[in-house]
């Protein structure tokens, strides 16, 4: 089963903080696992997990971008840098 794009991120997403969006998603998943609901409401849990899923991800991605490493020069000036994951 090929993987769908990314899912546009609603405007109620975007307003919530990661965590709060986070823990929305985990309730989500723990309903999907326990079986909770009828199926279409399933499915309809199931899109807003993976919009939950994309503003999250988004989210780490721009935290990311934005931590620096921080290091002591040969001159003991402190200098920054971009954080380099790989």
């Amino acid at each position: 089963m090929a993987e769908s794009a990314t899912p546009a991120i609603p405007a109620d997403v975007k307003k919530m903080s990661f965590e709060e969006a986070l823990e929305e998603l985990r309730q989500i998943v723990g309903a999907l696992e326990r079986g909770d609901g009828k199926l279409d409401d399933a499915i309809s849990s199931y899109q807003r997990g993976a919009e939950l899923k994309a503003y999250c991800e988004s989210k780490l991605r721009d935290a990311q971008e934005k931590v620096e490493k921080i290091s002591l020069g040969p001159d003991g000036d402190i200098k920054t840098e971009a954080f380099d994951v790989g």
